[in-house]
């Protein structure tokens, strides 16, 4: 089976898989989850949303977090570990909405990279869940399915497994796929446990399964 047939084949089956799989981090509002995906840095998604709670009732908007003292903000941020480099990013990228975007986000994906702290896979995933865009979303869970499954050979490096994948997944299902990988590489496709293999609905075409049985 070559790349791009295995890449809409699995894009079905996790679609039969997880049919409501979304973004697990929590937010109503564009500038929210430029804020959440910062923190979730090295962080689970979890913690991120117990702690912007706390960072949104003292600063509920763009305006308010772009004046907050770094320090405040860190002091808030702090239980999602480097607190220091996130609070700065969070209140220069405020700052910056605000001077630059009326306190929007922008829906430009090189606009975004422009950014203070959002990368291509924040900007991907702002570009996919708040506007609708193609997006490929490549966080830890998407590269190591994606090279267990084969559907990039040995790419670790973020840009050049999301560079891959555009040429095989189709452009609208880019998102939703890469969310529905993370719900799969968390409940099935595990990296500190032996993968569950034998209740994975890719067992059949997966790589991995069929180059290591007993992995």
């Amino acid at each position: 089976m070559r790349k791009k047939e295995l890449a809409l084949e699995v894009v079905e089956r996790l679609k039969k898989e997880y049919p409501d799989a979304g973004c697990s981090l929590e937010y109503d509002q564009a500038w929210k989850l430029l804020v959440s995906v910062r923190l979730a840095a090295q962080c689970t998604d979890a913690r991120v949303n117990v702690v912007v709670e706390k960072l949104y009732e003292k600063y509920p908007d763009v305006e308010a977090l772009a004046a907050a003292p770094v320090e405040e903000i860190e002091k808030i941020v702090h239980p999602c570990g480097l607190g220091n480099s996130k609070a700065r990013d969070i209140s220069a990228c405020m700052k910056m909405l605000q001077t630059e975007y009326g306190g929007r986000v922008p829906d430009d994906f090189d606009a975004l990279l422009g950014l203070p702290g959002v990368g291509r896979k924040s900007a991907n995933l702002i570009m996919g869940d708040v506007f609708g865009k193609p997006a490929i979303v490549t966080d830890t869970h998407c590269i190591r399915l994606c090279n267990r499954i084969g559907l990039v050979d040995n790419l670790k490096e973020p840009k050049k497994v999301e560079m891959a994948l555009w040429k095989i997944v189709p452009p609208e299902e880019g998102s939703d796929f890469c969310h529905r990988l993370v719900w799969h590489g968390r409940e099935v496709c595990t990296a500190r446990t032996k993968p569950y293999c034998d209740r994975c609905c890719l067992q059949d075409i997966c790589k991995k399964r069929i180059t290591s049985p007993a992995h």
